[in-house]
């Protein structure tokens, strides 16, 4: 049994669960990582399904290791000395209580048996968590329904210079990814993802709070937040500045139905569309429709328009459905700390990636 607190999150871990107080950026063992990388301890391990944390070191590796070599063994050993006609009998999984951010049991909404009600309407709060599990809103290759992963279908419609711009990114995931300390992605740093970046990577538990004016949204991963207008304001004319979370005003389709609309997010230089590197520029229009389905299900369509980087306008993400939790449930944190950063280059990602540590940061 692991010596963990797993939280909600059971899949994947949060590094704030796997080493307390430690940063919580997750990433990802790729393909192109050499045996004797990082002790040889992750590269070995599935691209597609294992998540480590950021400074959980050999020492956590090893203990993992460890648990499921002695695991596999004590199976083995069990199975060579059993009767052949003897059916082994499966090991009763412990029974988890999932804990909130504040330690607190997590409850579901609905009872047992008990159907959703109708959707509110003009309502789209409430703390929501995707519903396919909590591993569904990571996204690692980009937004779920147009993944960078090879695949003819999931390439977007470049222009020369949306190609060009991709080219010149450095992503750590994707079809371009890189090693740690060769990429350029400029949250490395801890800089704020940006929209609409944040809808496409790391979606945990959002919480959506709104009145007669506004609807503010809050992110677990990174813990930010961005204010979409509905008091029935236009969208500038005119940016006054840039932003990484642009200008956002919403409208309602109908009583159930929000579609907002944003504008004046930051640059390519400054704000990547997903974590595959693909770009968005300052002329990027962004169209979300959040519509609730019932009381305890959201779904989240969102549309690029970006005709610099891209020749016409293409869906990222196609009803992402959500699920509400209880009005009770405390967000566990998640933030990006610049001196954890540091070190975990110093650590690991420098000597994962070949580079000295002294010349590169």
């Amino acid at each position: 049994m692991f010596p963990w607190n797993f939280g909600n999150d059971l899949s994947p871990m949060t590094c704030r669960e796997l080493t307390p107080g430690l940063a919580s950026r997750i990433v990802r063992p790729r393909r192109s990582r050499r045996a004797e990388d990082t002790l040889g301890l992750v590269s070995n391990m599935s691209n597609s399904t294992s998540l480590i944390c950021k400074r959980s070191y050999a020492a956590s590796a090893i203990l993992l290791i460890a648990v499921l070599t002695s695991s596999l063994l004590g199976n083995a050993q069990t199975a060579s000395g059993s009767n052949s006609d003897t059916v082994q009998e499966q090991a009763t999984p412990t029974d988890r209580v999932l804990l909130d951010g504040w330690g607190r049991p997590v409850t579901d909404p609905l009872k047992p048996g008990e159907k959703p009600a109708p959707a509110p309407r003009h309502n789209i709060a409430g703390t929501w968590e995707p519903a396919r599990g909590p591993g569904d809103g990571i996204q690692a290759f980009g937004p779920r329904d147009m993944p960078y992963d090879g695949d003819p279908k999931h390439v977007p419609p470049y222009t020369d210079l949306g190609w060009a711009t991709q080219h010149s990114h450095k992503p750590l995931e994707g079809e371009e990814r890189v090693l740690e300390s060769l990429s350029n992605d400029p949250r490395n740093i801890c800089d704020p993802m940006g929209f609409p970046r944040v809808d496409f990577y790391q979606v945990r538990h959002t919480q959506i709070m709104q009145d007669d004016h506004k609807v503010a949204i809050l992110y677990e991963f990174e813990k930010r937040w961005r204010v979409i207008w509905i008091d029935g304001r236009e969208l500038p004319k005119e940016i006054p500045q840039p932003r990484y979370y642009g200008y956002s005003v919403g409208k309602w389709a109908d009583d159930t139905t929000l579609v907002v609309n944003t504008i004046g997010s930051m640059g390519t230089e400054k704000v990547w569309l997903d974590e595959a590197g693909r770009p968005a520029s300052d002329a990027m229009h962004v169209e979300e429709r959040f519509q609730r389905v019932n009381h305890d299900l959201l779904e989240l369509t969102v549309t690029i328009d970006d005709p610099k980087m891209y020749t016409k306008p293409w869906v990222a993400l196609n009803r992402f459905p959500m699920r509400l939790q209880s009005p009770d449930y405390d967000v566990v944190e998640m933030m990006c700390i610049p001196s954890e950063e540091e070190q975990y280059y110093r650590d690991y990602g420098d000597p994962a990636s070949g580079v000295d540590s002294q010349k590169s940061k």
